[in-house]
């Protein structure tokens, strides 16, 4: 994935306030990052489409979900290239990867270099940037 290292400031915004849960807006907003193990979606092993709480772009598919071990949901890839953008984070003394929403610009999680697959790539995300579109399975009849 190509990193544009680009970096833009957010804006307070009342009506996200109003929609987005205190967690939800600290973490996409203001690029926090929730506890390890206290995601919704850490350990979910539900199939569907995981979207942008802000935006509902779609971000990753179930399919490329695993257990990193590490107590945030991990995905080895997005769902296209384009639907999250990469940009180079020094908080904390320390050069790391941010992944943001393409869309809207909400702060996702981290990329790390040590994950399975063949891009070697752990999509680290925020469950509270996230929302899962269950996928429906027709019955047979």
């Amino acid at each position: 994935m190509k990193l544009p290292w680009k970096s833009a400031p957010k804006s307070d915004n009342a009506e996200l306030r109003e929609r987005l849960s205190t967690e939800q807006y600290r973490v996409t907003q203001k690029g926090g990052t929730e506890r390890p193990f206290s995601g919704r979606y850490h350990d979910t092993k539900d199939d569907g489409t995981y979207r942008c709480i802000v935006c509902s772009a779609e971000l990753f598919d179930s399919d490329t979900k695993f257990d990193s071990g590490t107590g945030w949901p991990s995905f080895t890839d997005a769902i296209d290239a384009s639907s999250v953008s990469l940009h180079k984070d020094r908080k904390f003394g320390i050069l790391r990867t941010e992944a943001r929403c393409a869309g809207c610009d909400a702060h996702l999680g981290h990329v790390f270099p040590d994950g399975p697959g063949p891009s070697g790539e752990r999509f680290c995300m925020n469950s509270a940037s996230l929302q899962l579109h269950k996928a429906t399975h027709d019955r047979p009849t």
